[in-house]
């Protein structure tokens, strides 16, 4: 049986939230069940861009400072750190930190900034990783996703939170390499393995629905959810925000590879009452995956039965964001005919539908249409 602790938290107040991150780590067994003291314990954000918390991208820094201290009442030794989709120098990496909230709590509890710029290759049983430091130099990892939305696997949840472990546009080259959504689920799921996170901790007080992860728009959702099996977690997730489990990848190939379970009958739930969380109205794609087009990936004999990005140009603010973060060559975002007053066109026989544009543009700008549309 793998556990689940569902925490009701209604607010950003850090008195509610330190008592609901403290009762979720309690109906676990408590913060001794994960980290001795001495130990170099790692706490992994989603930062998925330098942004405010008022965005809700991203973890908010509430949620973060009550876990610092709680577990530095244990003696561990703690440092914090991510990577996002741009952070690929020093002033990137601490705008991040600094946007987020994170920057000021850190500082004020002595924590520091672990190095997420260089890492060292490391090899799975399928793969090989260059996995930065910060994520390699310590004793254990405790992950604190986001609930949101995301294009291309649906949900951005408790496995995919180790990708930012991936120093900075390193992780482009998995889109390009692996542009089938449940190849790159496998990846995710590899690297999660390789790094076992002790436990996840998803701030589910204010998630994200729509247009995420990072555009999309704030959604209440009043919760906490801990747990030291990320496919439980994740499927949990799916139920609360009514998807089928089955439909996210993580979730059904992590547990056809034994990374966890997402059956409801292995799930012991601790807590609060699932049925008092479901959001029936979450904006999400309930559908099955189908980035894939045809029998290939670059097969054209079925391109309109799958979805595809799309730039509203009265959002546009022709910053050239999506066109940088493209991981395919040549690109399939270009200006047209050099004019940058315009907003970048697709050709969208070289689109993979990785939805990098999507997650990355700064200003909410791209969008997917699905093929009903």
């Amino acid at each position: 049986m793998s556990n689940v602790a569902l925490v009701r938290c209604e607010s950003y107040d850090y008195a509610e939230v330190k008592a609901a991150v403290q009762r979720g780590i309690d109906l676990l067994g408590g913060a001794g069940g994960f980290v001795k003291p001495g130990e170099k314990i790692l706490l992994k954000p989603n930062w998925i861009m330098a942004v405010p918390p008022e965005r809700c991208a991203t973890t908010h820094p509430a949620v973060f400072k009550a876990v610092c201290e709680i577990l530095q009442s244990t003696g561990a030794s703690l440092s914090y750190g991510d990577s996002p989709g741009r952070g690929t120098t020093e002033d990137e990496a601490l705008e991040a930190a600094k946007a987020t909230g994170f920057w000021e709590v850190a500082a004020a509890l002595d924590i520091p900034l672990a190095d997420f710029l260089q890492g060292r290759t490391i090899q799975t049983a399928t793969r090989e990783f260059y996995v930065a430091n910060g994520a390699l130099d310590c004793d254990g990892i405790i992950s604190l996703p986001k609930l949101k939305t995301q294009g291309f696997l649906k949900l951005t949840g408790a496995v995919k939170n180790q990708l930012g472990c991936i120093p900075g546009r390193r992780k482009g080259a998995y889109h390009q390499e692996l542009q089938r959504p449940a190849d790159f689920a496998r990846m995710l799921l590899d690297l999660n393995m390789f790094l076992k996170p002790r436990l996840y901790i998803m701030d589910g007080i204010i998630g994200m629905e729509g247009n995420g992860p990072m555009n999309g728009d704030p959604k209440k959702m009043n919760l906490l959810l801990l747990s030291s099996d990320p496919v439980a977690l994740d499927a949990t997730v799916c139920r609360i925000v009514d998807v089928k489990p089955e439909y996210s990848y993580t979730v059904s190939l992590g547990m056809q590879a034994g990374h966890g379970t997402y059956v409801s009958e292995e799930i012991t739930l601790l807590g609060d009452a699932l049925e008092s969380f479901i959001a029936y109205d979450f904006q999400i794609n309930r559908n099955p995956i189908s980035n894939v087009r045809g029998a290939g990936v670059f097969s054209r004999d079925n391109d309109a039965g799958v979805p595809k990005p799309y730039i509203v140009e009265e959002k546009c603010q022709h910053c050239g964001v999506c066109i940088d973060m493209c991981p395919v060559s040549p690109k399939a975002l270009s200006w047209q005919d050099k004019d940058q007053t315009q907003a970048p066109t697709y050709d969208y026989n070289r689109c993979i539908r990785c939805f990098c544009c999507q997650e990355l543009c700064p200003h909410g700008a791209v969008f997917i249409r699905e093929p009903q549309e």
